[in-house]
Protein backbone atom coordinates (compact mmCIF):
# COMPACT_ATOMS: atom_id res chain seq x y z
CA UNK A 1 0.00 0.00 0.00
CA UNK A 2 1.34 3.40 -1.03
CA UNK A 3 1.70 5.78 1.85
CA UNK A 4 2.38 9.97 2.22
CA UNK A 5 5.64 10.51 0.99
CA UNK A 6 5.55 8.38 -2.17
CA UNK A 7 5.89 8.56 -5.41
CA UNK A 8 2.76 8.06 -6.47
CA UNK A 9 2.06 4.69 -9.05
CA UNK A 10 1.81 4.87 -12.47
CA UNK A 11 -0.95 3.57 -14.56
CA UNK A 12 -2.96 3.19 -17.34
CA UNK A 13 -6.64 3.15 -18.15
CA UNK A 14 -9.61 3.92 -20.49
CA UNK A 15 -11.79 6.79 -19.54
CA UNK A 16 -15.20 6.68 -20.40
CA UNK A 17 -14.49 7.48 -23.96
CA UNK A 18 -12.15 4.39 -24.26
CA UNK A 19 -9.23 6.88 -24.49
CA UNK A 20 -6.26 5.64 -22.57
CA UNK A 21 -5.55 7.97 -19.90
CA UNK A 22 -2.13 7.80 -17.35
CA UNK A 23 -1.59 9.43 -14.31
CA UNK A 24 1.34 11.20 -15.73
CA UNK A 25 -0.02 13.40 -18.28
CA UNK A 26 -1.64 14.82 -15.13
CA UNK A 27 1.79 16.20 -13.54
CA UNK A 28 2.32 19.32 -13.03
CA UNK A 29 -1.00 19.59 -11.24
CA UNK A 30 -2.33 18.50 -7.93
CA UNK A 31 -4.46 15.40 -8.56
CA UNK A 32 -7.42 13.91 -6.62
CA UNK A 33 -7.45 10.79 -7.20
CA UNK A 34 -10.49 8.86 -6.03
CA UNK A 35 -11.54 5.24 -5.47
CA UNK A 36 -14.83 4.64 -5.42
CA UNK A 37 -16.62 0.69 -5.25
CA UNK A 38 -19.42 1.25 -7.65
CA UNK A 39 -20.80 3.20 -9.80
CA UNK A 40 -25.22 3.93 -8.61
CA UNK A 41 -25.03 3.07 -5.35
CA UNK A 42 -26.08 5.29 -2.68
CA UNK A 43 -22.89 6.49 -1.31
CA UNK A 44 -20.94 6.37 -4.18
CA UNK A 45 -22.89 8.96 -5.97
CA UNK A 46 -23.12 11.22 -2.92
CA UNK A 47 -19.16 11.03 -2.71
CA UNK A 48 -18.84 11.70 -6.46
CA UNK A 49 -21.60 14.38 -6.36
CA UNK A 50 -19.92 16.01 -3.29
CA UNK A 51 -16.62 16.04 -5.14
CA UNK A 52 -18.52 17.67 -8.13
CA UNK A 53 -20.19 20.67 -6.13
CA UNK A 54 -16.43 20.80 -4.84
CA UNK A 55 -15.02 21.32 -8.24
CA UNK A 56 -14.78 25.83 -7.82
CA UNK A 57 -12.34 24.91 -4.90
CA UNK A 58 -10.24 22.53 -6.22
CA UNK A 59 -10.36 24.41 -9.93
CA UNK A 60 -9.11 27.25 -8.12
CA UNK A 61 -5.69 25.46 -7.14
CA UNK A 62 -5.71 24.09 -10.75
CA UNK A 63 -6.41 20.29 -8.74
CA UNK A 64 -7.61 17.98 -11.34
CA UNK A 65 -10.13 15.52 -9.97
CA UNK A 66 -10.11 11.57 -11.01
CA UNK A 67 -12.70 9.18 -10.08
CA UNK A 68 -11.66 5.68 -10.10
CA UNK A 69 -13.63 2.12 -10.08
CA UNK A 70 -13.72 -1.67 -11.45
CA UNK A 71 -16.71 -0.75 -13.11
CA UNK A 72 -16.59 -0.79 -16.85
CA UNK A 73 -15.82 2.68 -19.29
CA UNK A 74 -19.73 2.41 -20.59
CA UNK A 75 -21.15 1.91 -16.83
CA UNK A 76 -18.47 5.04 -16.17
CA UNK A 77 -20.17 7.12 -18.81
CA UNK A 78 -23.64 6.88 -18.23
CA UNK A 79 -22.93 7.42 -14.17
CA UNK A 80 -20.97 10.72 -15.32
CA UNK A 81 -24.34 11.78 -17.32
CA UNK A 82 -27.14 10.90 -14.68
CA UNK A 83 -24.97 12.82 -12.41
CA UNK A 84 -23.13 15.74 -14.26
CA UNK A 85 -19.62 14.73 -13.32
CA UNK A 86 -17.12 16.84 -15.33
CA UNK A 87 -14.22 15.34 -14.07
CA UNK A 88 -12.44 12.19 -15.79
CA UNK A 89 -13.68 8.57 -14.49
CA UNK A 90 -11.39 6.03 -15.23
CA UNK A 91 -11.85 1.90 -15.66
CA UNK A 92 -9.98 -0.30 -13.34
CA UNK A 93 -11.10 -3.18 -15.30
CA UNK A 94 -8.23 -5.22 -14.64
CA UNK A 95 -7.86 -3.91 -10.62
CA UNK A 96 -3.94 -3.29 -10.91
CA UNK A 97 -4.28 0.22 -10.42
CA UNK A 98 -6.56 -0.42 -6.96
CA UNK A 99 -4.01 -3.24 -6.02
CA UNK A 100 -0.94 -1.28 -6.90
CA UNK A 101 -2.62 1.85 -4.51
CA UNK A 102 -3.55 -0.79 -1.51
CA UNK A 103 -7.44 -0.13 -2.59
CA UNK A 104 -8.95 -2.88 -3.56
CA UNK A 105 -11.39 -5.03 -1.43
CA UNK A 106 -10.97 -8.81 -2.36
CA UNK A 107 -14.44 -9.93 -1.43
CA UNK A 108 -16.07 -7.14 -1.14
CA UNK A 109 -19.08 -7.14 1.49
CA UNK A 110 -18.42 -10.94 2.00
CA UNK A 111 -18.77 -12.03 -1.40
CA UNK A 112 -16.26 -14.48 -2.33
CA UNK A 113 -14.20 -13.43 -5.38
CA UNK A 114 -16.27 -10.46 -5.46
CA UNK A 115 -13.47 -7.45 -6.47
CA UNK A 116 -14.15 -3.63 -5.70
CA UNK A 117 -12.09 -0.78 -5.10
CA UNK A 118 -12.16 0.34 -1.65
CA UNK A 119 -13.45 4.15 -1.16
CA UNK A 120 -9.98 5.67 -1.32
CA UNK A 121 -8.38 8.85 -1.97
CA UNK A 122 -4.85 10.13 -2.61
CA UNK A 123 -3.92 14.02 -3.47
CA UNK A 124 -0.76 13.76 -5.77
CA UNK A 125 1.13 17.32 -6.17
CA UNK A 126 2.31 18.15 -8.85
CA UNK A 127 5.33 16.54 -9.04
CA UNK A 128 4.03 12.94 -8.35
CA UNK A 129 4.30 12.44 -4.96
CA UNK A 130 1.69 11.60 -2.22
CA UNK A 131 0.24 13.98 0.20
CA UNK A 132 -2.35 12.70 1.79
CA UNK A 133 -3.64 9.42 1.53
CA UNK A 134 -6.89 7.60 2.85
CA UNK A 135 -8.05 4.12 2.50
CA UNK A 136 -11.50 2.88 4.19
CA UNK A 137 -11.88 -0.32 4.59
CA UNK A 138 -15.25 0.25 5.37
CA UNK A 139 -17.36 1.47 1.95
CA UNK A 140 -20.22 2.86 3.61
CA UNK A 141 -17.65 5.87 4.90
CA UNK A 142 -17.05 8.95 3.29
CA UNK A 143 -14.13 10.62 2.92
CA UNK A 144 -13.12 13.92 5.15
CA UNK A 145 -14.20 16.10 2.18
CA UNK A 146 -12.96 19.22 4.20
CA UNK A 147 -9.30 17.78 4.88
CA UNK A 148 -9.09 16.93 1.19
CA UNK A 149 -9.55 20.77 -0.10
CA UNK A 150 -7.15 21.52 2.86
CA UNK A 151 -4.40 19.72 1.37
CA UNK A 152 -4.91 20.54 -2.17
CA UNK A 153 -5.21 24.17 -1.12
CA UNK A 154 -1.39 23.88 0.52
CA UNK A 155 0.28 22.62 -2.27
CA UNK A 156 0.41 25.42 -4.34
Amino acid sequence: MVKEGDKAPEFEAPDTSLQMRTLSEFKGSPVVLAFFPGAFTSVCTKELCTFRDSMANFNKFSAKVIGLSVDAPFSLKEFAKQNNLKFDLLSDSTRDISKKYGALHENFVNVKNLTASKRSVFVIDKNGIIKYAWVSEDPGKEPDYKKIEEVVSQLN
